[in-house]
């Protein structure tokens, strides 16, 4: 719990890695998580530091897995994921990875090349077969009451003295066609050669598909009868640049016939060997998939181990390196230490305690059902280093103010039950590793979700709705018969039934209070919206001063950490009395509203918005009686107060203050840790301390008017 509230209390430490078991060291490091690693080789470049090579080498290995994850996905296969994490692997074992994913990743290459080359041809052929099936009905037999020789009579193109002229000889080309093209293929067709041919589309009985995008597209078969060479080689240019597939057609019908016979036996046989070689890629795609995940988080930590060796300083037996560690977990730490040194063969290495010159980094442990809400609050910003971390409060605040604008039983009762799935399966991989942006987020603040539901629920009994819809679960403490006999209501009334607003003033009305949340008869009443309006910005008005004002408290616990008791007067107390004599003073009014004016006087009491307006603008409203004697007095006061809290002390009085602070810590030598600004400043001598003592009086000036309200 105190981890929660401040954070882990931190030092800096300096290691030194025996040369033949630094990887092992940083890896035995890597798997506690006990460490922060600070980059001690900041002005070399990225290319020139020592383990360039082998970070180099594990970009080459993911670079394979890439190609590997994209086959699996293409062929709709997931990789299988371990339950628990794999352990760097040795250099050794990490040569055996790159020779095993390069040799997977070579035959993939060659089968998905034969199976996308095989896939091509047996769709050409498919093509193919279709088109000879399809074009019978336009080039088929003569009818049997029409012979050869009475039609040799008659017509000129089957004479035989004509069809050995080249340029009246019938020639046909077929082919298939996207269905998009085919009005602009006929259209450019017609016009380019004009007239002197004849062309017939028919769809094609079976859908193909597209091996470059994957769709399924229902082709359209065309046949083009022409006369002459030169309209054929107009054609066929066209047909390119259609982007058409264009096959051999013979002109005799029996050889056609006996094509076609020769193309459904390769279509067999391409089939065949296409089975063959699916099943070929299947096995290489099982063995891809089952050790995949191993290989890339195998991978991924040995890239970050070179990583953290960059960042080391090279000695001639060692490399020595300095880290954030929490201080309860320095035992921890020279014993993995040791262990490491012990399995890597090399001299044992250790660490010990160093001074740190500038502020530490924050650390706050979480566990499952913290980590949600310190992820609410880090998107914010993290908490300085010992600052009061606000998560351990939004636990309860955070869930609270949601279901104050949430509030209604039903919704609330479906996030309830919704975050209590989740909660129950929070063990079930498929939840976990859900590629689903929205679900991950969701599962990852599955606690956050529960306690919104059920507080949604509470307030939701509060506001007395369940999916917006009031609910009778005690009788109802307003009398309607009081009202009725008040104002002489008639049969016809209630038959016509007009909602009426209902007025407490009036003798007998209330029978007694409903027992929890607002009564069910508000529903029913034309004032309902003028009642819970008021009902509910009230209250969230009250509650979001109570907020604000402990959050300012919690400064204070900051400031008698840090031993700046003097920000206590100059931001803590300004601060409190600004947010008091404004908003603390219109929560007054509220309660002094409720207590002072009863239902006979409740057509009188005055106007708490046209009251604060006033307030602000030193003016008085005339129609607005005052709540109490001497009120704009108090008022006028109370503003002049709220001013000079801004001005006087948060804008000269932190300035100043931080100003003088920085000039004795370098008066005695020592390196500002952390200053208004965060900025780390260099050591400046005290002689040379005089020309900055202006300049820091405008920066922190300048910090305090931008963020008046940071500790």
């Amino acid at each position: 719990m105190g981890s929660l509230f401040r954070g882990e209390e931190m030092c800096l430490a300096q290691l030194f890695l025996q040369s033949g078991c630094e990887y092992q060291c940083v890896s035995e490091l890597g798997e506690h998580g006990l460490v922060e690693f600070r980059d001690l080789n900041q002005n070399v470049n990225a290319f020139q530091r020592r383990y360039v090579s082998e970070i180099r080498r594990c970009d080459d290995m993911e670079t394979t897995f890439g190609y590997l994850e994209q086959e699996l996905r293409k062929a709709g296969i997931q990789p299988k994921v371990l339950s628990g994490s794999p352990l760097a692997p040795s250099p050794k074992d990490a040569l055996n990875i790159q020779e095993e994913s390069e040799q997977l990743a070579k035959e993939l290459r060659e089968v998905s090349g034969n199976r996308f080359t095989l896939r091509e041809r047996l769709r050409e052929l498919r093509e193919y077969a279709n088109i000879l099936r399809e074009s019978q009905r336009f080039t088929g037999p003569l009818p049997e009451s029409e012979t050869f020789s009475e039609r040799a009579d008659t017509d000129p193109l089957i004479d035989p003295t004509v069809s050995s002229r080249q340029d009246l000889r019938v020639s046909f080309m077929a082919g298939v066609i996207h269905p998009w093209r085919m009005n602009s293929f006929e259209r450019l067709l017609w016009r380019a050669c004009r007239g002197y041919l004849i062309v017939n589309f028919v769809e094609m009985s079976e859908p193909m598909e597209d091996l470059v995008t994957g769709e399924s597209v229902t082709q359209i078969i065309f046949l083009i009868s022409y006369w002459g060479e030169r309209i054929g080689e107009k054609i066929k240019k066209i047909a390119n640049c259609f982007h058409c597939h264009i096959y051999p057609y013979a002109d005799d019908e029996t050889a056609r016939l006996e094509k076609l016979k020769d193309l459904l036996i390769q279509i067999q046989d391409m089939q065949k060997v296409m089975q063959q070689t699916e099943g070929f890629l299947n096995q290489v795609l099982s063995q891809v998939a089952e050790k995949l995940y191993f290989w890339r988080v195998s991978v991924r930590k040995m890239k970050h181990i070179y990583q953290i060796l960059n960042m080391c300083s090279a000695r001639e037996r060692c490399l020595i390196g300095e880290v954030w560690c929490p201080v309860g977990d320095l035992p921890l730490l020279q014993a993995a230490l040791v262990r490491a040194s012990n399995s890597g063969g090399g001299g044992e290495s250790f660490c010990h305690r160093i001074h740190c010159p500038v502020n530490p980094p924050t650390l706050i442990r979480t566990n499952k059902f913290t980590s949600g809400f310190q992820g609410i609050v880090d998107a914010y910003g993290v908490a300085s280093y010992q600052e009061v971390n606000p998560a351990l409060y939004t636990i309860i605040t955070f869930p609270f103010l949601f279901a104050v604008m949430f509030g209604d039983v039903g919704h609330g009762l479906l996030m309830f039950l919704f975050a209590l799935w989740l909660v129950l399966g929070e063990d079930n991989p498929k939840l976990k590793n859900s590629e689903s942006e929205i679900f991950s987020m969701c599962f990852g603040g599955r606690y956050l979700v529960l306690l919104m539901g059920l507080l949604s629920i509470y307030t939701g009994f509060v506001y007395n709705e369940c999916f917006s819809r009031a609910t009778t679960i005690f009788p109802s403490g307003w009398s309607v018969a009081a009202m009725a006999r008040a104002k002489n209501w008639t049969e016809e009334n209630f038959n016509n039934f007009v909602p009426p607003p209902l007025d407490p003033n009036i003798t007998n009305v209330f029978i007694g209070v409903y027992p929890f949340g607002i009564d069910p008869i508000w529903s029913l009443a034309s004032n309902r919206l003028t009642f819970l309006n008021s009902f509910k910005m009230k209250m969230s008005i009250i509650l979001g001063v109570i907020h604000m004002s402990f959050g300012v408290f919690l400064s204070i616990f900051n400031f008698v950490h840090f031993k700046q008791k003097y920000r206590i007067l100059v931001v803590s107390i300004p601060e409190l009395l600004f947010l008091l004599c404004l908003f603390g003073y219109l929560v007054f009014m509220i309660f002094y509203k409720w207590f002072a004016f009863d239902v006979s006087r409740a057509q009188s009491a005055p106007s708490l918005l046209i009251h604060f307006i006033d307030m602000f603008l030193f003016t008085k409203n005339k129609g607005n009686i005052d709540l109490y004697k001497g009120q704009d007095t108090v008022q006028m006061t109370l503003v002049i107060v709220a001013v000079v809290c801004v001005y006087q002390f948060c804008s000269l009085g932190i300035p100043f203050t931080s100003t003088s602070s920085t000039v004795r810590r370098k008066e005695q030598g020592k390196t500002l840790g952390r200053y208004d600004t965060k900025v780390y400043v260099e050591i400046i001598p005290p002689q040379k301390l005089q020309p900055w003592f202006p300049s820091l009086i405008q920066v922190a000036f300048l910090h305090s008017m931008v963020h008046i309200d940071q500790p």
